[in-house]
């Protein structure tokens, strides 16, 4: 039985065409072949900017060049001979019959300008893809020893790299991306998870003042939703100064329709096995909610990028809009995590013993 790459199964058809930036390198490059004082009209464009490393190397190439003048380019192949020359260092395989080839996919000489253009959105898009890449796998890493901190650090390295490209890419109607939404990851869910929100339940029905100071949680930080809306009983129990048992939880539950799928004696046994601080629980489960807005956001901005119609100046604005919510559970991870603040006492020291003014003994003249 023939294998899956026997000759008979591969077919050309199968190879994706060259996407629309690859031919704009191509014909960037054919432009400056064939007139290199062009380099001077492209703005700035960097070797790393090319997709097709034999693309880069050519550019490379070119940059690291005198170009010949008018005169001597116009009677002899001296360019393309250096060019290939140079740019063979970093892709042996480029061959020089490529060269000529890139001279015939150029139009219009005198759009180089707009072709550098548009090799500068493939880069800006490439590269913002990586960076969604590495927020979601930092928000996915197991063996992070504080994944929070390092996909906080990709969230903000995303967001400068997006503050840059709105300062080079004009904005224009229309700037919304159509993009379909994927559907949001599917939260962190497990044995774990589903321990740690409990215990939470149990310790906020045990001691009720603790939500005072935990208003930086709410029920959709909850891995398990029931368990998110049993917290919004409690904390509403709690903030209007009512009383807070299992018994008063379990009424109020029965009000927010959550009875029927939970059966009252689950509910009261989940509630009054209390261990540890709800403090301590509630910063796991917001840190674990952290991480999930943290992995939706890195897919969402991943799909506008896979999306070909999105300008440059909608990439921008559909990623900060992604990353609005995630911002907004960093601000409520951060005022849980910060240190509690020291009286001004402390921070001054202790008090220094007063000392009386010496008296002032006048003498008579």
């Amino acid at each position: 039985m023939p294998g899956p790459t026997s000759g008979e199964d591969f077919d050309l058809d199968d190879i994706p065409p060259d996407p629309p930036v690859h031919h704009a390198e191509q014909a960037l490059l054919g432009a400056l072949l064939l007139d290199p004082h062009r380099l001077k009209t492209i703005g700035p464009l960097a070797p790393e900017h090319f997709a097709s490393p034999a693309h880069a190397a050519v550019f490379a190439a070119m940059t690291g060049l005198t170009p010949p003048t008018p005169a001597v380019h116009a009677k002899e192949p001296a360019w393309i001979t250096a060019v290939h020359s140079r740019a063979r260092a970093q892709s042996p395989g480029l061959q020089p019959p490529y060269l000529h080839t890139l001279v015939s996919f150029c139009p219009v000489p005198e759009h180089a300008p707009a072709y550098a253009r548009m090799v500068r959105a493939g880069h800006a898009r490439r590269t913002l893809r990586a960076q969604a890449e590495h927020l979601t796998q930092a928000a996915t890493d197991p063996t992070a020893p504080d994944p929070a901190t390092t996909a906080m650090a990709h969230a903000d390295a995303l967001t400068g790299f997006l503050d840059n490209l709105a300062s080079l890419f004009p904005p224009h109607p229309g700037s919304l991306p159509r993009t379909p939404l994927p559907p949001p990851p599917e939260h962190g869910r497990g044995d774990e998870a589903a321990y740690e929100e409990r215990a939470l339940l149990a310790c906020a029905v045990a001691h009720p003042k603790t939500l005072t100071a935990m208003r930086w949680l709410q029920a959709d930080d909850f891995a398990t939703p029931l368990y998110g809306q049993l917290f919004r009983c409690v904390a509403q129990l709690a903030h209007c100064g009512d009383a807070v048992d299992p018994v008063t939880v379990l009424w109020e539950a029965q009000h927010h329709g959550l009875i029927p799928p939970l059966p009252p004696r689950e509910v009261l046994d989940l509630l009054t096995t209390p261990a540890g601080a709800a403090e301590h629980w509630g910063e796991r489960v917001l840190r674990r909610s952290l991480l999930h807005q943290a992995r939706a956001a890195g897919l969402r901005i991943r799909a506008y990028t896979d999306d070909p119609a999105n300008s440059v100046h909608q990439l921008v604005t559909g990623s900060r809009r992604a990353l609005a919510d995630l911002t907004a559970v960093r601000a409520r991870w951060h005022h849980a995590t910060r240190p509690a603040p020291t009286s001004i006492a402390a921070r001054a020291g202790p008090r220094s013993p007063r000392t009386k003014p010496a008296s002032t003994v006048r003498t008579g003249r």
